[in-house]
């Protein structure tokens, strides 16, 4: 068994009144892929911004590697080797291509890693180098995904976190991404993937956990969640 990249216990969050998650515990060993799977406002994406930093714990923990990190401030945690592609690709939109990949090594202090990242990323998106000087708002919906998931590796993270890379795209390109985010965990990433298209997604993770309005209602093996009666009705009906 690998080593346990990320820990979290009796998470909650509240916004306000609103509990958003009610004691959520989630295990991610490194170099595997977890799906975070559920409706909208499950507290899928909840759960990724607290990761980062950008939603502050309630109460519970976070540890990366046996250390805690729920108290960090975003950069630090960005510092440590956690990057996250959010919802909605949020690209920088009168950038290059390039330009908005290089402000994703905003943490990498060496030019060589720099240089490196950018063959790493342009190697899983060749698309991305051919339109390398173009204005990223000029790019195609499935092109601005791959500018946002570049934009993360850049920084050389340990864990990756990728929230609905699959949001609005067509069926052929999602096939595509999902090839590409098991790849980079081949490659010793670690992803945790926020998706409401549960099939595609449970085809390339390893475990699965089920979220509903803040608690995890199911969890298991990716494979068992797929052929698993009740999310069939709940997720996987229409996606199949």
């Amino acid at each position: 068994m690998k080593p346990v990249a990320l820990s979290i216990s009796n998470l909650r969050v509240k916004y306000g009144a609103i509990e958003a998650l009610k004691g959520v515990d989630i295990i991610v060993h490194e170099g595997s892929i977890v799906a975070l799977l559920g409706a909208n406002g499950a507290g899928k994406t909840t759960t990724l911004r607290t990761i980062s930093g950008l939603v502050p714990a309630y109460s519970g923990s976070i540890e990366f590697y046996g250390k805690p990190i729920h108290t960090l401030e975003p950069e630090k945690i960005a510092g440590l080797g956690i990057a996250q592609s959010p919802e909605g690709r949020q690209v920088f939109r009168d950038l290059t291509v390039e330009e908005n990949l290089r402000v994703g090594a905003f943490t990498v202090k060496n030019r060589k890693q720099i240089t490196s990242n950018f063959e790493r990323v342009y190697g899983y998106f060749p698309v991305l180098k051919t339109r390398r000087k173009q204005i990223a708002s000029t790019l195609s919906g499935g092109e601005q995904q791959m500018l946002a998931i570049g934009r993360a590796l850049m920084s050389s993270p340990k864990i990756l976190l990728l929230d609905e890379p699959s949001l609005g795209l067509a069926p052929l390109i999602v096939q595509d991404i999902m090839r590409i985010v098991k790849e980079i965990a081949s490659e010793g990433t670690t992803v945790i993937i926020v998706e409401q298209n549960a099939a595609q997604t449970l085809k390339i993770a390893d475990y699965g956990y089920v979220l509903e309005v803040g608690t995890l209602t199911m969890q298991g093996p990716a494979n068992e969640l797929a052929n698993d009666p009740k999310l069939i009705q709940a997720y996987l009906g229409s996606h199949k």
